[in-house]
This record gives structure tokens, C-alpha cells and sequence, in this order.
């Protein structure tokens, strides 16, 4: 039974699942698994709550609708056409008239058809807007079911770095996969600094620091960060952009890796 728990958590049908990514059928058993297993409805739970983390990495704006444009007809002035004063024949008049009224309602479907292609050709384009805009979402979609599935992995560890005295409102999270290889972090909240100071995460080593890179507000968006084998700790420090010794570098958190 416990084998049969783990496949299914390991499949990747929950993750799917709360994206919107799986068929009727799978949709009744991860439902099914959900109301009969507390340990999948513990799972799922869990993993809605990571969707907030990674939710607005991927934001996805709405695709524009099509727009319905007509253009309106061009209106020209008609000449008035002072007749001489002399009987005309009434069939020459009648012919003039059809003649001028034929010419007008040319001139009325040309517009027209003029209107309807111009129109035609930006529904199309928008159609094609429309069906890149949804591939580009599809795609979004698989990266945050792939994303869900890595938190959510067994193997993966989560750590919690909160700021000390220097920077109270500081708060990043950690996740790193030992199997896999793999480290993520995602920035909750980072107080701002001043314009030549910037935030570095670490990781300590046996004999030495090593630098993860720059710390900034990504939004709450999860973010790869180099994975390190055999590091015991992780801190975040204050830096200086000048690379001014005067001022040394200041611990603000720290977390240790080896008491998880």
C-alpha cells in the first residue's frame, strides 16, 4: 500500500491536476485518491500552498480579444450640376441619374470591400496573436507543473532564511534537492539598501565562502541558484558595489544545512 502511495505521489498526476493539466478520467482518480487517502489530501494541500510561491513567475496575462473595427465610408461632396435652360429629353435625364447613382454605389462597395480586407487582415493577425499567446501560456503552465513537482519532491529540503537585527523585514526560502543536484530560492521579502550596497547569498564550505550571486525582488518568483555538495550553511551578506574595504561585509541571515 505505502509503494502504491509513493508511485502515485511521484507521478506527477497532482501536480497536473491543480494546473489543469490532466484528462477527465485522471481527474476522477486524483479526486478518488484525494477523498479516500489523507496522506494525497495532505500532499494536495501542501502543494496549493506552493503554487502561491510560484504562481506569479508565471502570471499569465489574458490574451488580447479581437477586435471588432470597421472603418467608416468615406464621405465626398457631390457636385451640383447647373443644367442650361432647355428642355432635355426625360430618358437622357433618366439615364444620367442611373449612370450617377451607378457610379455612387460603385464607389459605396468599393469602400466597403476596401473596409472588410483591411478589417480581415487584422482579425488575422490577431488570430495568429492569439494562437501564439496560447502556446506561450501552454508553455507556462508545463514549467509551473515542473516547478510544483520539484517542492513537492520527497527528496527536496526547504530552508528558511530570516533577516537578523540588520534587516528584520528580510525573508528568502531555500529548496534544495540532494539527489537531483538541484538548489532553488525564491525571495519573499528583501528591505531595501542603499544605492552602493548590495545583498550576496553564500554558501560556507569546509575552508571557505563561496558566492551564490545577487539577491533582488523577483516578485516572488523562483529562481535556480548554483548547487554546492558538501556546503554546511547558507547566509545572505551586505556588500559593497565599490568593492570598498572600509566598509566590511555584514551578516544579516544565516542557516545552517547540516541540522536538517
Amino acid at each position: 500500500m505505502e509503494e502504491k502511495l509513493q508511485s502515485f505521489l511521484q507521478s506527477g498526476l497532482l501536480e497536473r491536476y491543480l494546473v489543469g493539466d490532466t484528462s477527465i478520467a485522471e481527474n476522477l482518480e486524483v479526486e478518488h485518491q484525494i477523498d479516500n487517502n489523507p496522506e494525497i489530501a495532505e500532499a494536495f494541500e501542501e502543494l496549493q500552498t506552493n503554487l502561491e510561491i510560484v504562481a506569479k513567475a508565471n502570471a499569465v496575462e489574458a490574451p488580447l480579444g479581437v477586435l471588432n473595427k470597421i472603418l467608416e465610408s468615406t464621405k465626398e461632396e457631390t457636385k451640383v450640376i447647373t443644367m442650361p435652360q432647355r428642355k432635355t429629353p426625360w430618358y437622357s435625364i433618366a439615364a444620367s441619374v442611373a449612370a450617377v447613382g451607378f457610379g455612387l454605389w460603385s464607389l459605396v462597395l468599393y469602400q466597403k470591400n476596401q473596409a472588410l480586407s483591411s478589417e480581415n487582415n487584422i482579425v488575422v493577425e490577431e488570430i495568429f496573436d492569439l494562437r501564439d499567446d496560447i502556446d506561450k501560456n501552454n508553455s507556462k503552465l508545463d514549467a509551473l507543473a515542473i516547478q510544483l513537482q520539484k517542492l513537492n519532491n520527497p527528496d527536496s529540503r526547504k530552508y528558511v532564511l530570516e533577516g537578523n537585527e540588520r534587516a528584520k523585514n528580510l525573508k528568502t526560502v531555500a529548496y534544495i534537492n540532494p539527489i537531483e543536484k538541484t538548489s532553488m530560492i525564491d525571495v519573499v521579502s528583501l528591505p531595501k539598501l542603499p544605492e552602493n550596497q548590495y545583498y550576496q547569498l553564500r554558501a560556507e564550505l569546509e575552508d571557505k565562502m563561496v558566492s551564490l550571486g545577487y539577491l533582488e525582488d523577483y516578485q516572488r518568483s523562483l529562481k535556480p541558484i548554483p548547487y554546492m555538495e558538501d556546503a554546511l550553511a547558507l547566509s545572505i551578506v551586505i556588500q559593497n558595489k565599490n568593492g570598498s574595504s572600509s566598509l566590511e561585509e555584514t551578516e544579516v541571515a544565516e542557516i545552517s544545512l547540516k541540522d536538517n
